[in-house]
């Protein structure tokens, strides 16, 4: 997992990786980002500025993304992989509120998870 993280991190950078039940989970969205569900992933980045070294802290919901996995039809080692890429790439201020920097993240994603064996999550 590591190596997957460092493979999605263009600067020094510290993440700190945890892994949730539903309840946390659900608390840690509600009380963050004002939504009443668990999600997969939460990114909680810390840099201040640009020229500050990455740090943040990825919150993966198990059972959300086992859950995901399932419906999806993806191997779960796969979906893990794509949803750790993705909060790194949170970490260093990427988003995907705006088409076009959904389709830049997307694009950033696949690339990643190509080098490291991993199927395109979007097809």
């Amino acid at each position: 997992m590591a190596g997957w993280i460092k493979a999605a991190l263009f600067a020094d950078g510290e993440l700190t990786v945890r892994f949730v039940d539903a309840e946390e989970g659900r608390t840690l969205n509600r009380t963050y980002r004002g939504k009443d569900y668990s999600t997969n992933v939460l990114t909680f980045a810390y840099a201040e500025s640009e020229d500050d070294p990455v740090t943040g802290d990825l919150i993966l919901c198990c059972p959300v993304v086992e859950k995901e996995a399932a419906e999806q039809g993806k191997p779960l080692l796969a979906h893990y992989a794509h949803l750790l890429v993705h909060g790194t790439l949170h970490a260093q201020g990427y988003d995907h509120e705006a088409e076009e920097e959904a389709e830049e993240m997307e694009a950033i994603e696949t690339e990643i998870l190509g080098k490291l064996g991993f199927p395109d999550p979007y097809q």
